[in-house]
């Protein structure tokens, strides 16, 4: 039996570009989980009253992906680089896999909200939206 390519999300990171299209990525630190990005495409019916077989039919639409939710350990700081993030325009982002595969894309901050004050560790979430183009996969380095 072949052994399994599995494996854990330890080692992934969230990069972003201080200066959109520069190809440098800076982690965000403190990560604890990182959801996964859902692409759908649109289905238009398209179906007629000589359907063949009676099966309805249809006509692709365009692509589009869901959104990227983030959770991670808060430190309060008066520099917090998530509160930067929301408030930021539109720029390049890349989820790192523990294999070093890459999945980069322009987005955006749609969501960034601070943790409840109670006794254990504080964590934040943060939602991050595909703005513009697809998203593309790079190779490890």
């Amino acid at each position: 039996m072949t052994e399994t390519a599995a494996d854990i999300g330890y080692d992934s990171e969230v990069g972003f570009e201080a200066t959109k299209g520069s190809g440098t990525y800076t982690a965000l630190a403190e990560i604890v989980s990182i959801g996964g990005m859902q692409f759908t495409r649109e289905f238009f019916d398209a179906t007629h009253l000589k359907s063949d077989d009676r099966f309805k039919e249809y006509v692709l639409g365009l692509f589009d992906t869901g959104s990227v939710p983030l959770t991670l350990n808060f430190a309060p700081s008066a520099s917090d680089v998530f509160y930067t993030q929301m408030l930021a325009a539109a720029t390049g982002y890349q989820l790192t896999f523990p294999n070093g595969v890459m999945m980069r894309f322009v987005g955006a901050f749609e969501s960034y909200t601070t943790p409840t004050l109670e006794n254990g560790i504080m964590r934040a979430e943060a939602v991050l939206k595909r703005t513009t183009g697809k998203p593309t996969l790079h190779a490890a380095v």
